[in-house]
């Protein structure tokens, strides 16, 4: 996961795909495209039949530079990064700050593949990949674009409550020091505890809970479990979080009320 600032100065957060799915995405592209060049051949072959030599080798260049080179160049420009390997696989080629990619980085792409996916069999992909953090072949390097996971996981967040024994305290409780990266890393915590190992969800626990201690008064009751606590804290921030937006709401209510009033309505 890496974090692009737009134009707009909205900081984005994008999955790089990794080595495996992007080599799978490419195996599917260049299959396609040698099937199509094939068939070409084929449907062409009577036509090819007639040619000498030489205009048959330059024939045959040119249907390999248009099958390898002007169709990958053309369905990327077209379908902003989009092939039928990524369509397939969940990915995309976007630009170094999260923008679709035009025809010049299609371009400088299809080129370099030449090189070093189809002259090297990917040799050379495969070590430039393996020596920057986006896994970036050396296409890419050059035209200034890396491959996006589009795909992610449906999730849906548990809205757990207060543990009843800790709810008298909770409510008293001055929670408004947490940090935001603290809360973050607890919220993480609690939607990937059932897949933890049982020793290592409570040593996590444990950790998050000294952690959050300092930034809560007054300290949980004694006794109280890491993990109750922690739940204790993300749940009564979201419900004063909760209430704190609905009470904005009926303000701006208000004021929008008063404002479309016709003057003097009241009286």
């Amino acid at each position: 996961m890496s974090t692009v600032i737009t134009g707009e100065a909205v900081e984005l957060e994008l999955s790089e795909a990794s080595f495996v799915p992007r080599a799978a995405g490419c195996l599917i592209d260049y299959a396609g495209y040698a099937l199509g060049l094939v068939a070409t051949l084929v449907l062409l072959s009577e036509t090819t039949a007639l040619l000498d030599a030489a205009a048959g080798r330059a024939w045959g260049i040119g249907l390999t530079v248009f099958w390898f080179v002007v169709v990958p160049v053309a369905v990327e420009t077209l379908s902003r990064g989009k092939s039928l390997g990524r369509l397939a696989l969940g990915l995309r080629i976007v630009r170094d700050d999260g923008g679709s990619i035009r025809f010049r980085h299609a371009f400088i792409r299809a080129m370099l593949a030449l090189l070093e996916i189809l002259a090297l069999m990917g040799s050379l992909a495969l070590m430039v990949s393996f020596a920057n953090r986006r896994g970036k072949r050396l296409g890419d390097l050059l035209a200034g674009t890396y491959s996006m996971r589009e795909r992610r996981k449906k999730f849906t967040p548990a809205l757990p409550a207060v543990p009843a024994p800790l709810r008298p305290w909770v409510e008293l409780a001055d929670l408004g020091r947490v940090p935001d990266a603290l809360a973050a890393k607890v919220a993480r915590f609690g939607r990937q505890a059932t897949a933890m190992a049982p020793a290592s969800r409570r040593q996590v626990a444990a950790g998050l809970a000294a952690e959050l201690q300092r930034h809560v008064a007054p300290a949980p009751p004694p006794g109280t479990e890491a993990e109750d606590f922690l739940v204790a804290v993300m749940a009564e921030r979201r419900n004063r979080d909760y209430r704190r937006l609905l009470a904005v709401k009926e303000r701006q209510r208000a004021v929008g009320a008063r404002l479309h009033r016709l003057p003097f309505a009241d009286r």
